[in-house]
């Protein structure tokens, strides 16, 4: 699994349908926007390790403004959102390849367990909504933008 994450004040996603207005489904305070992308080999046992370190992941300000404290320590929220374009090959041509990405019947399950594992360790998460377009509102906190990959 991959993962683009950004430190946040503040963050939210909605879901655009051709036929209505859009429809918000997620929104979070401070805390981390998880961008997360699923390949072939992917299970479980990734979506745990993730979850983990999106988690413990320290890159909050300490009293001393030194990067020690994660939303774990912090209460901070998580939003996580699916992005199969994560696994975008581009090295050829003009146009990506997602042939890396796995297939919404892999990548939506483990999108899932991924949610779930983050609401057992504790975490306040919002999220997206699979197989949707989607628009993500946030303000970037620093900024700080990680690329994650278990």
């Amino acid at each position: 699994m991959r993962a683009v994450v950004q430190r946040v004040t503040s963050a939210s996603v909605r879901t655009l349908r051709p036929d209505a207005e859009p429809v918000e489904t997620g929104r979070i305070g401070p805390g981390l926007v998880a961008l997360v992308g699923v390949t072939h080999d992917d299970g479980p046992t990734e979506a745990e390790k993730l979850a983990r370190k999106l988690l413990h992941l320290r890159i909050f300000s300490d009293e001393a403004g030194a990067m020690n404290l994660s939303c774990a320590d912090t209460g901070g929220s998580l939003l996580v959102v699916s992005q199969f374009t994560l696994y975008g090959d581009t090295r050829k041509g003009r146009r990506p390849s997602f042939v890396a990405a796995a297939g919404p019947e892999v990548a939506e399950p483990l999108i899932e367990h991924l949610v779930e594992t983050l609401r057992s360790l504790g975490a306040t998460v919002a999220t997206g909504r699979f197989r949707t377009h989607m628009q993500v509102s946030l303000v970037n906190d620093g900024p700080i933008t990680l690329d994650l990959e278990v």
